[in-house]
């Protein structure tokens, strides 16, 4: 998929070389592929470093990828010991796109409009299928484009059938044209996103319930299956009232691309405002993709200041964006064993 501008050259978090490629070294072979029974072996010691209890995962971002190649990147991902997948939303894509987009300085998305977006719990439930272990973060999930009992139940299924191995992170969107479309109002999508997040966590729960609120009014429902499990909600936003809704309703915090930088601003904003509420003390999660961290010692300090997720692309630190889907599985091996073994 070509690149648009400076600012979608490098999408997500890459890595500096640990030592030369096979390209650069004259062979004509990948480094040595670890064995799934290898790295399920050496997975706490080698991926899911911890230091005085704080645990960093490795994700892989699967946004603008052929369908097709997700179940094969997803097992490859859990053979090779990554943590988690990351799954993002979006409903369509306007003829004329009129919003801009927040996260780029000339305001058009990264991505082109022939991009697939796949529903991401459809995606998920492939995916959990041909993995055990590994784990599916949504980042971010538009929830403030739905109605959250029919999105508890597609995430409720999504979690079933995943064993558990789902986190949802929800946002308000940024994109007027999908709620023009969808119908909610996009003024208040950000009201409608935090009363959604209660009835969410409420009809994930399971038994009766009934909610009389402000955007959404029902009397007694019971939905079936739920997860056995309470499910992490993340919240997804970079303004302050998305920083506030994350720290005070949700379970942690999924970024876009940031810098170091801009991350050491919003991790400040959330503790202040994560202190400030009745959820003050308990565990928060931080999934973080960043534009300038490329190292092993750079990924040891962010484990070290909480992040607990990261966000990674590992074939694009050895091709383009338009690589196969064994090109691809081969970077995610290749990443493993010369990365993250070193740290």
């Amino acid at each position: 998929m070509a690149s648009r501008g400076e600012d979608s050259r490098r999408p997500l978090p890459l890595v500096r070389r640990c030592r030369k490629t096979s390209a650069e070294s004259g062979s004509g072979t990948l480094p040595r592929r670890l064995t799934a029974s290898t790295h399920i072996s050496h997975l706490d010691s080698r991926l899911r470093r911890t230091t005085k209890g704080r645990v960093l995962d490795f994700c892989i971002a699967v946004a603008y990828n052929d369908p097709n190649h997700l179940c094969n990147i997803a097992r490859t991902a859990e053979e090779a010991g990554f943590g988690g997948i990351i799954v993002s939303d979006h409903i369509i894509y306007p003829g004329n796109l009129e919003t801009k987009y927040p996260y780029t300085s000339h305001g058009r998305p990264r991505w082109e409009v022939s991009t697939p977006w796949p529903d991401p719990m459809v995606a998920i439930g492939a995916m959990s299928a041909v993995t055990e272990r590994i784990r599916f973060i949504c980042s971010i999930y538009l929830l403030a484009l739905r109605h959250p009992v029919l999105a508890a139940k597609s995430i409720s299924t999504a979690a079933v059938m995943s064993n558990n191995r789902l986190t949802v992170g929800v946002g308000a969107g940024w994109m007027r044209e999908e709620f023009d479309l969808m119908g909610p109002d996009f003024k208040t999508r950000g009201k409608r996103l935090n009363e959604a997040i209660t009835v969410l966590r409420r009809v994930l729960a399971g038994g009766m319930v009934e909610h009389h609120g402000e955007f959404f009014d029902f009397d007694a429902v019971e939905m079936s299956p739920v997860p056995s499990k309470p499910l992490p909600i993340y919240g997804g936003g970079i303004s302050p009232p998305a920083l506030r809704r994350a720290a005070t309703l949700c379970d942690g915090w999924a970024s876009e691309i940031q810098t170091t930088e801009e991350l050491t601003q919003i991790q400040a904003d959330l503790a202040r405002f994560r202190d400030d509420s009745p959820l003050a003390g308990k565990p928060f999660g931080i999934c973080a993709a960043l534009r300038d961290v490329f190292d092993a010692d750079g990924y040891k300090a962010m484990r070290d200041r909480g992040v607990t997720e990261l966000i990674t692309v590992p074939w694009l630190f050895y091709g383009d964006g338009n690589q196969s889907c064994e090109q691809k599985c081969d970077g995610i091996r290749r990443f493993a064993d010369d990365v993250i073994a070193h740290l």
